[in-house]
């Protein structure tokens, strides 16, 4: 399975984003990726007053053109994250579209990016944003993947979940800022790769130091052995990589940590909404 990571330049304009989106999506077609994924909040600028500003309903415009973009390339888009309306509230929701455009599956950010750390970063996603509640899994050709945004990162427990559901990969829509990045973007994406023994992709905006909120970008793809296979700098490109799914069932075979969990201590478990 070939993975195409997007870090794109985040305009002020959702149109102007949706045609660089359009752009780098044709080219990862053409690299013969079979699943593209763009970064969280692709389509309008990280900062919480523009959430509420810029959002739609499902089935919308943007959610439109991002089915038309899967359908006109022909591959699985994980589109990034955008802002939702639902009946007032606003979410940060990514949607997946499959090679026909349809969608098959919708995650909301569970974990609201809510930080205060002294000499660096503030941001308060729940000024405006709406937590999730669902994990979110879906089916390929591959097996089944899984789908998370950002900081639900952090939470080990989640993204076991998602493993224990029988996720072979994880794709994370992102921004890790300024802060944040360079002490934990890598070490949380090879940590819980190892943990759990899957791929993990993460997405990113490109560094723009005129913005307001600056991403680290180093949009990155770890195996299951806890290695980073590939990372981009700041700068906007495509992160080609390739996850193969029989070396993964030789290193759980190998080295079988799900299967040597004392299930008879401890569980852990979804509770569903």
């Amino acid at each position: 399975m070939k993975v195409a990571l997007i870090q794109m330049q985040v305009a002020s304009s959702p149109a102007e984003n949706l045609q660089t989106a359009r752009a780098h999506l044709k080219d990862a077609a053409a690299g013969g990726a079979d699943i593209a994924v763009l970064p969280e909040m692709f389509c309008c600028p990280y900062e919480t007053p523009n959430f509420p500003r810029f959002a739609q309903k499902e089935g919308g415009e943007i959610w439109q053109a991002l089915s038309d973009m899967a359908k006109e390339n022909s591959l699985y888009l994980v589109a990034g994250s955008v802002p939702e309306d639902d009946g007032g509230k606003t979410y940060n929701t990514s949607y997946v579209f499959d090679p026909e455009g349809k969608c098959i599956a919708k995650h909301r950010k569970v974990h609201l990016f809510d930080i205060d750390v002294k000499g660096g970063q503030r941001f308060m996603e729940s000024e405006t944003l709406t937590a999730g509640d669902s994990l979110t899994t879906f089916d390929t050709p591959w097996g089944k993947m899984g789908l998370c945004i950002c900081y639900d990162i952090r939470f080990p427990e989640w993204m076991r979940l998602m493993a224990l559901e029988g996720a072979k990969a994880v794709f994370i829509p992102a921004a890790f800022n300024m802060t944040t990045g360079p002490a934990h973007w890598e070490l949380s994406f090879r940590a819980r790769a190892l943990d759990n023994q899957i791929y993990l992709f993460g997405c990113a905006p490109a560094r723009d130091m005129e913005a307001s909120y600056h991403s680290w970008g180093h949009s990155i793809a770890t195996n299951p052995w806890g290695e980073v296979m590939a990372q981009l700098d700041e700068t906007e490109g495509i992160l080609f990589a390739h996850a193969d799914f029989q070396r993964e069932d030789a290193i759980r075979d190998q080295l079988p940590l799900l299967r040597h969990r004392r299930v008879d201590l401890y569980e852990l478990r979804e509770i569903k909404k």
